[in-house]
C-alpha cells in the first residue's frame, strides 16, 4: 500500500508538469511547474532515483527565480483611444475573435460604430481593449472588455477600471454598467469590483 501511494504521488507530479505546459498565461505556467517539478523530485528523493530527484529539483529553482524576477517587475500601463476604422483594431478583432466570442458572444465590430474603442498598453504592447457607449451624461456600458491569454491576470482591469478611473470621471462618467450570462466572466465582474444588479441578475454595476 506504500508503495501504490508513493507512485501516485509521482504520477501527481507528473501531470502537474504536464499541465503547466498547456497554460498560455506565463504565470500560471510557472506556478504549477513549480509545484509539478517539487512534487516530482520529491518523488525522486523516495525512491532513490537521483537523476530524476536532481533534475527536478533544478526544474523548481528555475521556476522560483522567474517568478521572483516576474513579481518584483513593474509593468507600464496607459490607454489609447482609437477610431472604429482603425486597420490595427480591425487586425485586432480579426485576430482574437474566436476566443472573444467564448466570453462577448453577441459582440460584433463596424467600421462605423460610434462607440469609443481603447487600447489598454502594457509596457506599449496591446494586451486588451474596452469598447463601450454612453448610456446617459453619467452612465456608460461596456461592450467588451478583453485581455488577451497571455496578459489575464486582472491587473489589466484593475488599472482601467480602478487607477485609471480617471480617464472616465474625466468625461463626467460616475458609473460602470456591464452585462453577462457568461459564468466566467460574471466572476471576472465580481473580481474587481462590480455589484450585480437586484432587478436583474445579467446586469452588473460599478460606481467611480
Amino acid at each position: 500500500m506504500e508503495f501504490n501511494l508513493l507512485e501516485v504521488f509521482g504520477y501527481c507530479g507528473s501531470v502537474l508538469v504536464a499541465v503547466s505546459l498547456m497554460m498560455k498565461n506565463i504565470l500560471r505556467l510557472r506556478w504549477i511547474n513549480l509545484v509539478g517539478a517539487s512534487v516530482f523530485s520529491i518523488y525522486g528523493l523516495l525512491v532513490e532515483a537521483y537523476p530524476v530527484f536532481i533534475l527536478n529539483g533544478f526544474i523548481a529553482v528555475v521556476d522560483i527565480y522567474y517568478l521572483l524576477q516576474m513579481y518584483k517587475q513593474k509593468d507600464y500601463f496607459s490607454l489609447l483611444p482609437v477610431k472604429s476604422d482603425n486597420k490595427f483594431l480591425e487586425k485586432f478583432f480579426s485576430f482574437h475573435k474566436n476566443d472573444i466570442l467564448k466570453f462577448f458572444p453577441n459582440f460584433l465590430h463596424s467600421e462605423v460604430d460610434s462607440r469609443k474603442h481603447i487600447f489598454i498598453l502594457r509596457n506599449l504592447l496591446p494586451v486588451g481593449i474596452v469598447v463601450y457607449e454612453k448610456k446617459s451624461a453619467t452612465d456608460i456600458q461596456i461592450i467588451l472588455d478583453y485581455a488577451i491569454p497571455d496578459y489575464r491576470d486582472l491587473e489589466n482591469a484593475q488599472y482601467v477600471f480602478s487607477n485609471e478611473s480617471e480617464y472616465f470621471k474625466s468625461d463626467g462618467i460616475k458609473r460602470i454598467i456591464a452585462k453577462s450570462k457568461i459564468p466566467v466572466h460574471i466572476k471576472y465582474l465580481l473580481k474587481v469590483g462590480f455589484e450585480k444588479s437586484i432587478e436583474n441578475p445579467d446586469t452588473f454595476y460599478k460606481n467611480l
